[in-house]
């Protein structure tokens, strides 16, 4: 089973989002690194939220990472939400 988390972004991501992007993408990588996270990005025209992929139905383990996402921490995801996804195909 996999999870998906669903991110919200400010308005104004894209000019706020700098001093944190790193420590971000950071946390991120470590996440695949440990295969807990299949990939990640960001939605486009309009850049106004994400999709993670997580490789676990573990609520917790993705509640973990919004608990240390400085894009979460810093207030520039406004809302976020979790959703089970039960991949048919791939």
């Amino acid at each position: 089973m996999y999870s998906l988390l669903f991110y919200d972004y400010v308005d104004d991501i894209a000019e706020r989002r700098a001093p944190f992007r790193e420590a971000h993408l950071a946390l991120a990588r470590e996440m695949h690194e440990r295969g807990v996270l299949l990939m990640a990005g960001a939605l486009v025209e309009p850049l106004d939220g994400a999709v993670l992929a997580f490789v676990t139905d573990d609520r917790s383990i993705v509640e973990n990472f919004v608990a240390q996402d400085p894009y979460v921490r810093e207030g520039l995801v406004t809302s976020w939400r979790i959703r089970s996804w039960n991949v048919v195909i791939g």
